[in-house]
């Protein structure tokens, strides 16, 4: 799956990988409703070194699709929340 962070670029990511992912989604997701904002701005955080880490970069000038769009590390909690499906920012 093809990845794109916000203002950095993006990544290919293998599905195996979306269960860990999709655990800090939830805690995501969760620290929004309750408006948790330490709690939002270390687990976005945690999120996005998570994808970091385990995507492999797409040269800068690759012109790829990208299946799934995260926001920029500097994300409002109000700007991820238009961004949120039901399911949060991963789906599954």
């Amino acid at each position: 799956m093809i990845v794109r962070i916000m203002g950095e670029g993006q990544l290919t990511l293998a599905d195996s990988h979306f269960a860990e992912l999709n655990k800090l989604d939830d805690e995501l997701l969760a620290e929004m409703e309750a408006g948790d904002e330490e709690g939002f701005r270390r687990t976005l955080g945690a999120l996005l070194d998570a994808v970091r880490r385990l995507g492999s970069p797409l040269p800068d000038d690759a012109l790829e699709p990208s299946e799934l769009i995260l926001p920029a590390p500097e994300a409002s909690l109000e700007e991820v929340r238009e961004m949120l499906s039901d399911n949060g920012l991963i789906p599954g």
